[in-house]
This record gives structure tokens, sequence and C-alpha cells, in this order.
């Protein structure tokens, strides 16, 4: 029997293909990659019974980066990224060990499925799949591609029976793009953020990035800016009848010649028209009109809709349309195509629908009725459009995924619907004096003339699935006839001024990049979402995009240097290029070089000129030695260095000139008055988190974001002084021997969460202590209301412990026998009763396996979505009280392994290293 695996792209998608493949029947087991199960069952392939295994990826398995000195900021000149620098393909995530999962569970099958999603990315992710499998499948040539457009029985099924191979041109289409917008986008984005980041102290953004697509889509945004800047405002006069109809009802009518800017000429026309005891009326036309039903939905109306409709970015409305595909709710959302094909069933559709209090009358009534044919859009070849697939209801889905899935469904069932039908009414009203009436012809008439407009519904057609695209209350006009007149109540001068166009909605920015061929479906949100991020745009009501200073001279100084390269032609020329890789119809190599060759020239010119957006960049922004607050002493000049809150937060020593990057999203703060034992600069505190909330040490800069905070010298955060320390490490893991702030001095034991960082006591956390690791998210909360905690030095001094309690059996060297974790020193303040036995005062001892005091130590926490976080759950490990060292948080579990040793001795390493 055949073993076949399987390979989805989605974790969720593989249980719903294997729950429909196996009817259910599929048993399931972890894989090595933790959010990536396995489920095998057996059932029948081509005609012979086969033993199935269906697994997945989560995304792309591979991302592509430079090697050696070109990944580093400092060594590699931007100009070498676009040809020298060598490029490879890394496990894009390694923590998941995708990799190794897909490998183990290839061992053993006999040909492979690929079940990724149908557009180009998905064949991308197909080789990927292919190249980490390769050697471990029985047979290489058992390779084939499943194509489907929803997760349903039907779709599933048919998918499985109708195999293909793998598009080897579509997946390099995506090889050339990625590896233009990596060179293309990183050379750039390092010569444009050390240039002007080394020069303003205000920028507030991390990255002065530029991008492809991202850099024409913030110029849409800005030229909107630069039209409403521009702008200046005129005075304009309009006329404005009040006539009586029959019945009393009072009518004010719209001028014909609309605006004139001219108020000496409007009042002459107003003296006309005041002339007039009546308006006559001149002409009646009733016609009826239809408001045609919509496109069948594709991607673009999607996040276009989201975002006006629903207030829900574009990349927010792809994130939750894509939950809704994988759960099997909706079909593909990444498509083009706005035209059913021929073989659609368009009825089964409706069918699903029938059931819902929502929309069910109306899908019973096309039923009964008869489907309209939907309007023919927009065929490109790829997927169908978007449309229910799964009944669902708003407790199943939660409100706004139900939002979305509302739409979807009632977009549908409008295009099916008939159009709106109404009548349109039309007078056409005249003013002026009779006697000029009677002495003039028809075409000599003088006065002026003046329109009502009314409307009545005939039949609402598709909006009763969609009432908001309605016509609102009828506007019925009174049944007048040619000659009839109506008594004129006033003519009004109204004194009106133009107005500036808004900013761009993100809506209107979507239209405009599918206009212009900027990015894909798919991609439109990433690049939306990334001008956001880089602070070139901030989202205002009604979710307008007004450009930033930042942005707006960004795209002045392309304009002034280059301006092909804010422009969306070029991009749009590189799509078309890369369209043809995917068709068959270009060579890859070729593509890529050449264009290439033209962003490298480009790019020369840009640097050669960039004193023109220099020049812009100085009116807007402060320099960096004008920016910041005094803060800390420099080691090197022993003056006072700025403190730089705008993104990136950085220390400036004014008088030697450099900076000294800091960790994002936290605050500075001092930190004692101390120095570095090996530079001489003062040490800060680093408080992580909104607002600067407190939290437990931690070295590495990506625990400001999760709330920790930890002393760091602004030197060596920078500068590693030690081999084995990564830049970006704060005091907590430094490895100077005698430093009091360093890792020797703090650390209590191994971490059992993550066996690579150690457990350390966090010095100013009190009175509400905590421990946590230098590398992983866990931290223990112990000792509450203590006035002093301490960990006693590898070589304990008899003074250290002569005094209070001592918990342990006594051990020269300040480790716990049992454990081997370093002893800890708790003081309780005599105003208050102490919790430890008797009411001491003072004990010593270890945290985990001490009576006195582990009952005092919280079971530990890992802070969901962090770096090192598993995902499993906020709580790990052991329980609360006597042993919960050896639980698997303190310790490390069960066995020689998991001990918790203390950190080796450095001594003789760091003799080494200073020898």
């Amino acid at each position: 029997m055949p073993k076949l695996l399987m390979v989805a792209e989605k974790p969720s998608l593989a249980q719903s293909i294997s729950s429909l493949l196996s009817n259910g029947r599929a048993v399931v087991r972890k894989g090595v990659s933790p959010p990536c199960s396995v489920y095998e069952f057996r059932g029948h392939f081509q005609g012979q019974n086969a033993s199935f295994r269906v697994t997945s990826v989560c995304g792309h398995v591979n991302s592509l980066d430079f090697t050696g000195r070109y990944t580093s900021w400092e060594l590699a000149d931007p100009a070498e990224l676009f040809t020298v620098a060598p490029t490879e393909k890394k496990e894009a995530n390694p923590k998941l060990y995708i990799v190794k999962h897909l490998q183990m569970e290839a061992q053993g099958c006999d040909g492979i499925v690929l079940w990724l999603d149908c557009d180009k990315e998905g064949e991308n992710i197909c080789f990927e799949v292919l190249d980490a499998v390769n050697g471990y499948l029985a047979s290489q040539t058992n390779v084939w591609r499943a194509r489907f457009s929803a997760i349903t029985q039907v779709e599933i099924t048919t998918a499985l029976a109708n195999l293909i191979k793998p598009d080897k041109e579509a997946a390099q289409a995506v090889d050339a793009r990625q590896e233009l917008d990596l060179r293309v986008g990183c050379a750039f984005t390092r010569f444009q953020t050390k240039y002007f980041q080394g020069r303003y102290g205000d920028l507030d953004s991390s990255l002065v990035s530029f991008g492809p697509c991202q850099t024409p889509t913030l110029a849409l945004c800005v030229s909107r800016h630069d039209e409403i800047q521009a702008f200046r405002p005129e005075n304009y006069w309009l006329l404005q009848p009040m006539v009586v109809l029959p019945g009393g009802v009072t009518l004010s009518l719209d001028w014909d010649r609309g605006r004139v800017f001219d108020r000496e000429v409007v009042l002459a026309l107003l003296a006309i028209a005041r002339s007039a005891t009546n308006a006559q009326v001149m002409s009646v036309t009733s016609k009826e009109r239809t408001k045609a039903r919509p496109l069948p939905l594709n991607t673009v109306e999607l996040l276009r809709v989201g975002s006006s409709a629903l207030g829900m970015s574009p990349q927010h409305t792809m994130q939750v349309a894509e939950k809704l595909y994988t759960q099997g709710y909706i079909s593909y959302p990444r498509t083009e195509t706005s035209s059913y094909p021929s073989s659609f069933d368009l009825p089964a559709s409706l069918r699903l629908l029938t059931s819902s209090s929502e929309w069910g009358d109306l899908a019973r009534g096309l039923l009964e009725e008869g489907l309209n044919k939907p309007r023919k859009g927009n065929d490109a070849g790829d997927h169908p459009p978007i449309t229910p697939c799964l009944l669902a209801t708003e407790s199943q889905l939660g409100s706004e995924a139900w939002r979305l899935y509302d739409y979807i469904c009632r977009h549908f069932i409008a295009t099916v619907s008939p159009d709106l039908h109404y009548l349109h009414k039309e007078l056409s009203f005249w003013l002026g004096s009779h006697a000029e009436h009677s002495a003039m012809g028809s075409e000599e008439i003088g006065g002026e003339f003046f329109t009502a407009t009314g409307h009545y519904l005939v039949s609402p057609g598709f909006t009763q699935a969609m009432p908001w695209l309605g016509l609102g209350p009828d506007s019925a006009l009174p049944d007048l006839v040619v000659g009839s007149q109506v008594p004129v109540e006033e003519v009004h001068m109204l004194e009106r001024q133009t107005s500036p166009p808004n900013y761009l909605t993100e809506a209107e920015l979507i239209g405009l990049m599918e206009k212009h061929g900027i990015g894909t479906d798919a991609s439109i949100p990433v690049h939306i979402n990334n001008i956001c991020q880089r602070n070139y745009v901030t989202v205002e009501s009604g979710r307008r995009l007004k450009p930033t200073s930042l942005g707006v001279v960004l795209i002045h100084g392309y304009q002034q240097i280059d301006p092909e390269l804010s422009l969306p032609g070029m991009r749009a020329e590189v799509e078309r290029q890369l369209g043809l890789i995917a068709l068959g119809q270009a060579d890859f190599r070729s593509v890529l070089d050449h264009a290439l060759d033209i962003f490298k020239r480009k790019f020369h010119y840009f640097v050669e000129n960039i004193a023109g957006m220099d020049e812009l960049m100085e009116v807007s922004f402060s320099p960096l030695a004008a920016s910041g607050k005094p803060h800390s002493r420099c080691g090197k000049c022993r003056r006072y260095m700025k403190y730089i809150q705008a993104r990136p937060s950085r220390l400036h020593c004014p008088q030697c000139g450099d900076s000294y990057s800091l960790p994002p999203g936290g605050s500075l703060r001092t930190y004692r008055d101390l120095s570095c034992p090996l530079d001489h600069f003062e040490l800060v505190l680093w408080v992580g988190g909104p607002g600067g909330g407190g939290g437990a040490s931690r070295g590495e800069a990506g625990g400001a974001s999760t709330g920790r905070s930890f002393p760091l010298c602004p030197y060596c955060f920078n500068n590693p002084p030690f081999e084995g320390m990564r830049k970006g490490q704060g005091c907590p893991s430094c490895l100077h021997p005698s430093c009091p702030h360093g890792e020797r001095a703090l650390a209590v034991s191994r971490c059992g969460s993550c066996q690579t960082g150690l457990v350390l006591l966090d010095p100013v956390s009190g009175p509400r202590w905590i421990f946590c690791c230098n590398r992983c998210p866990l931290s223990i909360r112990a000792f509450r209301n203590a006035s002093r905690v301490t960990v006693l030095p590898a070589q304990a001094a008899a003074s250290d412990m002569e005094d209070g309690t001592f918990g342990c059996a006594r051990s020269s060297l300040g480790v716990c026998p049992t454990c081997e974790a370093s002893l800890v020193r708790v003081e309780y303040p005599n105003s208050a009763p102490s919790p430890l036995l008797n009411s001491a005062p003072l004990h010593i001892g270890c945290m985990f396996c001490d009576s006195a005091l582990s009952p005092l130590v919280d079971s530990p926490t890992v802070r969901v979505g962090s770096e090192g976080s598993t995902g499993r759950g906020s709580r790990r490990g052991g329980r609360r009280g006597r042993g919960s060292g050896r639980s698997g948080w303190g310790s490390g579990g069960q066995g020689e392994a998991g001990r918790g040793h203390r950190p080796r001795d450095k001594m003789a390493a760091l003799a080494a290293y200073f020898v």
C-alpha cells in the first residue's frame, strides 16, 4: 500500500483537508514542529488503496537573506548589495522546526501531494517544501500539486482526483521578486537610515526605508497632500429660488448655471430672477432608470469595502478573510477575477444560505423566481470570485469576522439579484420678465433656468441584500405640465467657497494602486501597512491617510533627485516582466539582472545627489546635537549625553559625536549613578513596554516590548566586550567576572524552560521581587514585600551566612547541595510581620528547595507571543510550594541534564580571553 505525504500551507488547512478526505476519521498526533499536527488515515488514491499522512507548514518555509558580512549594516557598503553580496535561503522561523518536521514526516513516504495556496506565492512554497524533503522521500518523481479554490468536500475531492505538477516558472517569478526587493530595498534603506539618523534627532522612525512598491504607494498619498497644500479657496455665488408647489409644499430649485465666480454678474442675474413672481414649467421629463447589480467580488473590492464600510485596515481585512477561508466559510480570498466561470454552480452556492435568518428569505425567493445572470467582469484566469461556502452564524464567528462574512454573503446574493429600477423625474423652470417672454422667441428667451429633480422607487432589486446602496426615501415631484406656473416665494443669492480635496482614504488608495499596477491583490495590504508602520502616514478619522513630515520630505526628495524612484510606472514594468517569467516567456536571470542594473545605476545617482534631499530635511527636522535632553555621562569625555526619545531612541554625545542605540518600545531612567567598570559609561535602566511599566530583568533588547526592565551600559550594549555576548544585550547577560550587575552576580539557576538562559534576580524589582530568564520570557515572582533580596556569590563568605536562619545544609560554595542553584538572602523589614518561619527577619537558602522560602515563590509565567514562548499558554511549570524547583522551571526537569546547575565558573575562560 503506497504511503503519501500531503502538505498544506497552514495547520488549520491541514486539519480541514484531512477531515474532508477521511470523513472525520483521521487520527491526529503531534509532530516535531509544535504548531503542525499530523493527521493519518487510509483511503483511495489513483484507483488503489493508500495510506495518507497530512501535515502543514506555516507559510513560507524559507526566507531570503544576505550571508556573511553583508548582513551587517556597519561592515557592508550598501552599493555592494546589488550584485556582489551573496544571498541564501534560510529557514524562515527556526524555532518552529518546519524543515526537520517535513523531513521526519517524509521518511517512508512514496510520494507527496502539495496543498499550497493556488497563487504564485503558493507555487514558490511548493518548491521550498520539495527542497526540504529532498532525499527523504522514497521516490523523488511522485510529486503532485492540488489546485482548489475552496475548502469544501466537492472542491477537495475534485482536486485530489485532478492533480497536476508544480509550476516552476511561477515559483521563479516569486524568487526574482524576492531577490529584487531584498537587494534594492536593503541598499536604499541602509544608506538612507544611516545617513539621516546620523544627522537628525526627531525623525520618529526606526527605519528610513525604501521599497519598490512601498515608495510609489506613499507617493500617491503625498500627491494628494500636495494638492491640498497648493489649493487656494475661491468665492463663488449661486442663485436658489424657493417655489411653492400645489399643496403648499416649498421646493428649492437648482441653478442651471451652477457656480459663478463674478459677484457683479450674479447680482444682475438676481435682479432678473426676482422680477418674476411665478416660475414657469418649461419641460417635464420622466424616465425609468436602473442601477446595476455589483460585479462578483474580488480581492481589491473586498479590501476597499473592508476599509470604507467596515472600518478595518486592508491588512486586517485580509487576515480575517484568510481565517474564514481556512475554516471553510468562504472561497479563496486572493483573486483578481470578477466574473463567475461558466461551470460555477450558482444555485448550489445560493442554497447554502436559505437556512439563514439574515438572508434566507432573499435566497429562497431568488431560487423560486430564478437567478439573474451575473454581470461579466474581468476574468484573470486565477480563482473564481469570493463566495460563501458554508453557512455560519455570528455566535460561531465572532462580531468582527461575522461583519466581513455577512458582507460577502450579501454581495454574492446581490450579484444574482435583479437590478434596481426607479423613475427619475426632472422639471425645468424659467424665472424672468413676462414682457421679455412675450417679446422674444423661445430660443432667445431672457431670464434664468432652474431645475428640480426627484425619483420614485419602482423595484429595489439587489438593494434588498445591500440596503446601504439604495436610493433613500422617495422624493416624488408633483404632476405639472409644460406651461404650468408656481409662485416664487423668494430667490436667495448664496455665497460659497471652493474646498480642497480630502486626504486619500484607504479605499481610494487601493483603487489607485490597482489602476497603476502597484503590487498585487495579496501584497497591496502589506504596502499600505508598511507606510503606516514606518510613520510615513497616519490614519485619520474615516480611515484617511495623512502623510507625516517625514513621508512628505522623502517623496519630495525622490522627486527632486530621481522622480522615477517614486513613480508607479517603473514598478508596473517590473511586474510585467516578472509576469513573463511566470508564463515561461522570459528568462529568470536575464529579467533579474536587467532590473538590478537599472536600480543600481539609480542608487549611485541618488547617493551622489543626496544633498538635494538633505536640504529638505533641514527645513523639517532638528539636528542631532540640538535634540533630546541631558541624561547620563559619556565614558569618553565625561560630558552628559542626550537622550533622544523619538524613534529610533538613542543616546547621543554632542562632544564626541557618537550615538548609541537603545532597545525599542520603552523608556530610559537613571540607575543609581553607577558606571560600567569596563568603559566608565554611566549605567542606565531600560524600562520596557507601554508607558515604561516595570518588570523583570532581561538581557535582550527584545525584552523591552514585553514590559521588562534591565540595566545596561550604552557602550557595551552596542559593542559587546566579551566573546559569546551578542549585540543588544544588557547587564544581566554580561560576562564580567566582578561586576555586581552581570549574570555571575545575579544568576540563580539555569532556566528549565529554554535550557540555554539563566534565571537572574531583577535587583530593582522590589518589593515585588522578580527572577527571570535572560534568554526567554520566563519570569518568577517571589518574596513579596521583602526589603532586600540578594544572590550569594559562588564563594560565599562566612559573614554572608552567619546572621539569621540558614535553611539548607551548609555549603562553603554558597550553592544548594540538592539542586546546585545559588542561595539567596531574603530580608524582611522589622516594621511588619515576616512570612518566614518563626517570623524571622532574615533567611538564607535555596528558593527552590528550602521549606521556608519555596512557599513564597509563585509559579513561573511565560508571556504568550513573546520571544521564546511556545504559545501553549501563559503558565509553565510547577506548582507552588515545596519542591517546585524540581518541576521544570527552575531546575529544568528530571535527570542529570535537567538539574539546576550553578552557572559554570567563567574565571578561567575570562583569564584566557584577556591574556
